[in-house]
């Protein structure tokens, strides 16, 4: 039973791991596409925002977005 158990975790473990390189090299494109947007002339943390803003719930961002507001207006800066 120990051994069936031990082979599990070694299984799962080694998952973990590939999952793991897996993401890096995803990471590593990500990085590649903003650097190439960059080079044309994006802002790549402007996009990074937008990115962000586009994975948030719409009734999310409109509350975000109108507090945001508020304290801009609070601010003077809108």
């Amino acid at each position: 039973m120990a051994e069936a158990t031990d082979d599990r975790l070694r299984l799962l473990i080694e998952r973990i791991e590939r999952l793991e390189e897996e993401k890096k090299g995803i990471a590593d494109d990500i990085r590649d596409v903003y650097a190439e947007a960059k080079a044309v002339g994006y802002d790549p943390k402007i996009m990074r925002q937008i990115v962000r803003l586009r994975k948030m719930d719409p009734n999310d961002r409109s509350e975000m977005e109108m507090i945001l507001d508020t304290y801009k207006a609070a601010l003077g800066l809108g």
